[in-house]
């Protein structure tokens, strides 16, 4: 069976470095690094008092792992507006969680290397359990300084309105 249905000459999966994320109907500037989709089942074990000894196992509850969004630090507010709605500090008692709109659901999306979309995945109900504003600042150092939201979710599934791209094929010019 081809991987590729559109493109059955293509062998190569897609590369990992081209995406975006998109809240609130808009694509967040800059993210560097977006953290797996993961999802895990629990195994519940069982076995009646006349069957041999071995285990039987089914499907327990399901959950969903956090995902990380990383991005370097820049004047953009996205990062720390979505955290201060979880949490806002300086908001008085009683202000300081916006309940009507403190989740959000997000889209990520995989690109092939000729920068058409491939794959889109939805993510839903996610909210901010941990915003890092800042990283360690250190003078010696010689690197970005990346910012994080860690965003617990309630599931997501794969788009399937976003189908495989028929990819271009580039002739060289002539003359």
């Amino acid at each position: 069976m081809a991987k590729f249905t559109v493109n059955p000459e293509r062998f190569d999966p897609y590369k990992n470095f081209k995406f975006r994320v998109k809240w609130d109907g808009r694509y967040v500037a800059g993210i560097s690094k977006v953290g797996a989709l993961k999802r895990t089942t629990e195994v519940v074990e069982h076995r009646e008092g006349g069957d041999p000894s071995t285990v039987r196992k089914s499907p327990g509850r399901s959950k969903y792992e956090a995902i990380t969004l990383e991005r370097g630090v820049t004047h953009d507010l996205e990062f720390e507006k979505w955290a201060n709605k979880v949490w806002n500090f300086g908001a008085g008692l009683g202000a300081e969680v916006s309940l009507k709109d403190f989740r959000k659901d997000l889209i990520i999306e995989m690109y092939n290397e000729a920068g058409q979309l491939a794959i889109a995945y939805k993510v839903y109900r996610c909210w901010v359990s941990e915003y890092q504003a800042m990283p360690e600042l250190d003078a010696s150092a010689n690197a970005v300084a990346i910012q994080t939201l860690k965003l617990e979710n309630e599931g997501w599934e794969r788009d399937l309105e976003v189908s495989e791209p028929s990819e271009p094929t580039f002739t060289e010019p002539q003359g």
